[in-house]
C-alpha cells in the first residue's frame, strides 16, 4: 500500500459522518417506569455496599480477636466496588 492511498483512505475515514443519538429519548410511557427501576438498583447496590463494609469489618475484628491475619484485600475490593457504584453514572456519561 502506498503512501497516497493510505491518505485517501484516511480522508475517506475521516469523511464518514457517524451520527450522535445524544442522550436518547425513552420509549413513550416507559421512561418513568425505567428510572423508577434505577433508582431502586442504585439503592439496593448503596445497600450492598453499606452491608459489604460491615460484613468486611466485622470479620476483620473478629479474625483481630482470634489473632488472625487480618484481610485488608477483601476491603479494598468492598471500597473499589463502593467507588465504582457510586461513580456509575459519571462513567457511563463519560463515556457516552
Amino acid at each position: 500500500m502506498t503512501l497516497d492511498q493510505i491518505d485517501q483512505l484516511l480522508l475517506a475515514w475521516t469523511a464518514v459522518d457517524v451520527p450522535n443519538p445524544g442522550g436518547g429519548t425513552a420509549p413513550p410511557g416507559v421512561g418513568d417506569k425505567i428510572l423508577t427501576l434505577l433508582q431502586w438498583v442504585a439503592y439496593l447496590a448503596t445497600a450492598a455496599c453499606v452491608g459489604g463494609v460491615l460484613y468486611t469489618a466485622a470479620k476483620m475484628a473478629l479474625a483481630h480477636r482470634r489473632g488472625d491475619d487480618t484481610n485488608l484485600a477483601q476491603l479494598g475490593w468492598v471500597f473499589a466496588a463502593c467507588i465504582l457504584i457510586g461513580s456509575a453514572s459519571t462513567v457511563v456519561g463519560a463515556l457516552i
